[in-house]
């Protein structure tokens, strides 16, 4: 199936230190790629994969699962790790909740860890009916495009599969039960204006890991999908400093030294 304009993966060999970008649920990489072109752009190693299901059309989703979605960073993660010696790892929304459980599971090779908006359950009356509802209705309407600046917009699906929401949930609640294995440096940043992700998810995170280096930046004028909205710079320069102040290697400019 072909993949949707814009939608494509994106990668990009830099220095030593790399970063794996997540996307989110029935998002794409499009989402993530002026985020990950930024940090190509000051000599780090960049992965932005596509996640099974995504990025061509909602029925290609709706035969896939967490297992898919997670097994793909994972083989992102481990290629990363034979490239660099300092590997981080981020995501949005769902993509923040895939970087947690890399951080859990693989403890000392993850560097560090930055979200945005991270997701940490499916939420409202419908997410607890998903068992059974998944069997009775295939879709519900689509959840991209939570977008404050005007003419932006997110390649994504309209329609929700029930089978991969499910899915979602189930990983979702696993995950929050892997939290205080999250030892690593900590970057989270949050919208004050979420359609899609409430401020619980990131209240309930940030109770939940086990990292002494945390810090939190609100992004006051953007949406859900902040990496394509008005504090989209703010996010990438915060990513940078993070990992600048935590891999030495990354210089002053942001050009990645040798050695």
């Amino acid at each position: 199936m072909p993949v949707l304009p814009g939608a494509e993966p994106y990668r990009h060999e830099g220095g030593e230190v790399g970063i794996l970008l997540c996307h989110g649920f029935t998002g794409s990489p499009q989402s993530l790629r002026p985020w990950a072109r930024h940090l190509a752009g000051h000599g780090l190693t960049v992965s932005l994969p596509l996640l099974p299901g995504h990025g061509t059309r909602w029925e290609d989703m709706a035969l896939t699962g967490w297992p898919d979605w997670y097994a793909e960073v994972d083989r992102e993660l481990r290629a990363l790790r034979e490239r660099c010696a300092r590997v981080f790892v981020a995501g949005l929304s769902m993509g923040g909740a895939l970087a947690l459980r890399l951080a859990a599971r693989h403890g000392d090779a993850v560097g560090g860890v930055v979200v945005v908006n991270p997701a940490n359950r499916v939420h409202g009356l419908s997410a607890r009916a998903l068992p059974v509802a998944r069997h009775l209705v295939r879709t519900t309407r689509g959840i991209v495009s939570d977008i404050a600046k005007e003419g932006a917009v997110e390649v994504g699906y309209d329609r929700v599969p029930l089978h991969a929401a499910h899915s979602l949930r189930t990983f979702l609640r696993m995950v929050d039960g892997e939290l205080p294995q999250v030892t690593q440096p900590l970057l989270l940043l949050r919208s004050v204006r979420d359609h899609v992700v409430p401020a619980a998810d990131s209240a309930r995170i940030l109770s939940r890991v086990s990292s002494t280096d945390v810090t939190e930046v609100l992004l006051e004028q953007s949406y859900h999908v902040a990496t394509l909205d008005h504090d989209a710079d703010r996010i990438f320069e915060e990513t940078l400093a993070f990992i600048g102040r935590l891999a030495p290697s990354v210089g002053k400019e942001g050009t990645t030294a040798g050695g």
